[in-house]
């Protein structure tokens, strides 16, 4: 027993009592959709990236969107594949989504840059999760700008009407908690 006790107590790690905040714990989910998440061709449908969470991340995965008439019907597709549950191959590879159910999103206002979002929800009230989700997934459409950014408010004329523009780069990936300092005022 004294020698599994001298085993385990040396194992190289010391404690300390100092905090020490060093991230989020490494996940062994792969974050991988078995198959690539490959999806049949549907007619008046396409293949559109979404990023749904998988540990402590936003990661792309595949999914087969309906490809309506109108751009605002787009932008509510979108989001639609972003509150579904993930599929079967995705649940396995560990995908979540944290966009809420209730959450809607419409094109911008009068005024408003032409590929404004706006939000039924404040961005800075929603999980940072499901903001990052809304960031990155519609950064990889025609709605963000040339720079790949996307510009996201709240309700016109409500709390957090303010414009902010994201950008889905490496740090809002791998810490969506960045999400409540990223977006710059447009």
């Amino acid at each position: 027993m004294g020698a599994v006790a001298a085993l385990l107590g040396g194992c190289g790690i010391r404690s300390t009592s100092v905090p020490v905040d060093a991230g989020a714990a490494p996940s062994r989910v792969p974050c991988v959709v078995p198959g690539g998440g490959e999806t049949r061709a549907v007619p008046d449908s396409t293949t559109a990236r979404v990023y749904l969470v998988c540990g402590s991340r936003v990661a792309p995965v595949q999914r087969l969107v309906r490809l309506p008439e109108k751009r605002p019907d787009f932008v509510g597709a979108l989001l639609d594949e972003l509150q579904d549950p993930p599929g079967t191959d995705e649940e396995t590879a560990g995908f979540a989504s944290a966009v809420p159910r209730d959450l809607r999103v419409t094109t911008g206002r009068a005024g408003d840059p032409e590929n404004a979002l706006r939000l039924s929800t404040a961005p800075d009230r929603l999980p940072e999760f499901a903001l990052a989700q809304v960031v990155c997934s519609y950064a990889d459409t025609g709605i963000a700008d040339d720079d790949g950014a996307v510009v996201v408010g709240g309700p016109a004329g409500g709390e957090g009407e303010t414009l902010r523009r994201y950008e889905c780069d490496s740090s809002l990936r791998n810490d969506p908690e960045a999400a409540e300092t990223a977006g710059t005022v447009v």
